[in-house]
């Protein structure tokens, strides 16, 4: 049996109005089309890395795997 996927929810908390064209693309790569927008993503190293460049624009929540 394959090992459980691990989920995150993502809400963008801050505007991403007034923030470097990198941050702005990396809350759209997310899938955050607005302030307080959320979503869920895999937990991946991909995702990890954009949230760190994002951390202070988001909050985190980890989801219980899919079994």
């Amino acid at each position: 049996m394959a090992e459980a996927t691990r989920r995150l929810r993502i809400t963008q908390v801050r505007s991403g109005n007034g923030r470097p064209r990198k941050h702005r693309a990396t809350l759209e790569a997310l899938g955050l089309k607005r302030h307080q927008h959320s979503v869920v993503q895999n937990d991946n190293p991909a995702i990890r890395g954009m949230l760190f460049q994002v951390r202070h624009l988001v909050e985190v929540e980890e989801l219980g795997g899919e079994e």
